[in-house]
This record gives structure tokens, sequence and C-alpha cells, in this order.
């Protein structure tokens, strides 16, 4: 089964989402399941990962809900806060809901050093009791954090996001790449193929532009610990989720057969521990 390891819900919240710009208007309305279902059949994907686009325990509700609603919702990455003193509590809370697979942090939002911090380091490290993993958010100037904070944790299992957002636009590969060879060397961390178009120039990319990257990503982390995600809805500020798609298909049409699969849905399924049948 294919799977999209990242795509969001939400009931659009001009004050919560500010982020969404007005530039990005396309995406300035409600996003469901009812939406995305179609759009998967259409690309032949069988089931997603929804991860939390808001820092509250109501996202979390809120897409958990969803997911008891939605078969194909195979899992969810909710938020949760990772420095509050009663986390381990709430996490064995948590464990009662079988698709709540993992949590994130708004890292990119956040001033340098925020990873290192020992409270949220000791917080991090304690989702792997519980099994959870955890998705790293970050920008390329965060790699050597997100390196040395990885590297105290080799228990828990994590995945960059949209590959670290590098800067498709102006066309900048090597500082970018030097991070994410050093985080790859890292046994216990993967990585989404994410992302990418919107980091590009939103009206005039052409899929060359991210051959660059997906050569790095992939000479880096290798066909086992790589996943597809559309993240939609944001991908539709640039693309189409078929056209998006079609930018990775295109990059794998040489690759056996075994390790399309992998990254287009195994991969995601092993990491996040998807009940597929």
């Amino acid at each position: 089964m294919y799977i999209d390891s990242h795509q969001h819900f939400w009931f659009f919240d001009p004050i919560r989402d500010s982020w969404i710009t007005t530039e990005m208007s396309v995406i300035q309305k409600n996003f469901l399941p009812e939406d995305l279902k179609p759009i998967l059949d259409e690309n032949g994907i069988g089931g997603c990962v929804a991860v939390q686009a808001s820092q509250s325990d109501s996202e979390t509700t809120f897409l958990l809900q969803q997911a008891e609603a939605n078969e194909f919702i195979k899992g969810v990455v909710g938020w949760i806060d990772l420095k509050d003193k009663d986390l381990y509590d709430q996490l064995d809370r948590l464990t009662q809901f079988e698709k709540l697979k993992g949590f994130r942090h708004v890292v990119q939002g956040e001033p340098d050093g925020f990873m290192l911090d020992t409270q949220f380091v000791k917080g991090v490290r304690a989702l792997a009791a519980f099994d959870f993993s955890y998705d790293i958010l970050i920008y390329p100037h965060q790699l050597q954090e997100a390196f040395e904070f990885a590297r105290q944790l080799p228990e828990v299992r994590m995945v960059v996001d949209h590959i670290a957002k590098p800067y498709i636009k102006k066309g900048e590969v090597d500082a970018w790449a030097e991070g994410m060879v050093q985080l790859a060397s890292l046994p216990n961390v993967s990585c989404k193929v994410s992302g990418m178009v919107t980091e590009a120039d939103w009206t005039a990319w052409k899929p060359s532009d991210f051959t660059p990257y997906l050569d790095v990503v992939f000479e880096a982390f290798g066909p086992d610990r790589l996943m597809f995600g559309s993240d939609w809805p944001v991908c539709l500020v640039a693309a189409s989720y078929k056209e998006m798609k079609q930018v990775l298909d295109q990059y794998l049409a040489s690759f056996e057969n075994t390790d399309r699969e992998k990254i287009m849905g195994g991969n995601a399924a092993k990491f996040y521990r998807l009940e597929l049948a």
C-alpha cells in the first residue's frame, strides 16, 4: 500500500493559522478528510499520516477524532508539551489511542539552542518508553543543532520533515547537503521526501530544480530510510497533489520496484508502526 507520510487537516482560523499569509490564500480555508480522500484515490495512495499543524493538546484530539472516523488515516503525529513536568503520565494516558504514532514540535520557529535544552531532550527521550516517534521540523541553519540533538537520543525513532526545507528557490545546496549527510549518519534518523515544491519558486519551478536535493538525500539516507509525503494542503500553494507526486515518481522511474515500494509506503508503515490490514 502506498502511504502519504505527511499531510494536514484543519478548520481554518485566521488568528491561530496566521502563518498562512495572504499570498497563500488558496489554503485559507478548511481542509478535512472528505477533501483528501478522493485525491488519494486518484493518485493511488491507500492511506496517510495526519501531522499536527498547530501546537495545542486540542490539535492532537482533533486529529485523533478524524483518524477514528476515517479508516484511511492510518496514523497521527500529534503535539504535546515535551517540557511538561507531567509528560510521562500524559504519554501513558495517550497510549490508549492506537493511531497515535508520534509527536512533533515546530522547532523551525524556535530560537537557536531550543533542541538542546535539557528538559526538551529529556521529554523527547521519554517518547521511546512508549514507542512513540519524533518528527524534526527545522530550517537548514538548524541542521547542526538537530544532529547534536539526535545524537543524544539513539533510542528514539526520528524523521526529518520536508528534507529540512533547503533553499531550492535560491539554488543553495552545499551547506544544506553537508548537514543532511551528517544527520543521515545517525541510524535512528529517517527523512521525508516532502514539502519541496513550497521551497521552490511557486509559479515557475520545474522538476529538474529538485534533482540536486533528491540526489543528496537518496545517497545519504538510502531507500530504507526515505518516505514519500505530500504536505497537503500546504503543497497547493505551489502545485496540485498530482504535480507534486509526479516529481518523485519521475525521479524513482529507474529504481527497482522493491525500493519504490519502500519509499512510497513501506518505510512509512514500518517507521510509524502502521496497521494496514
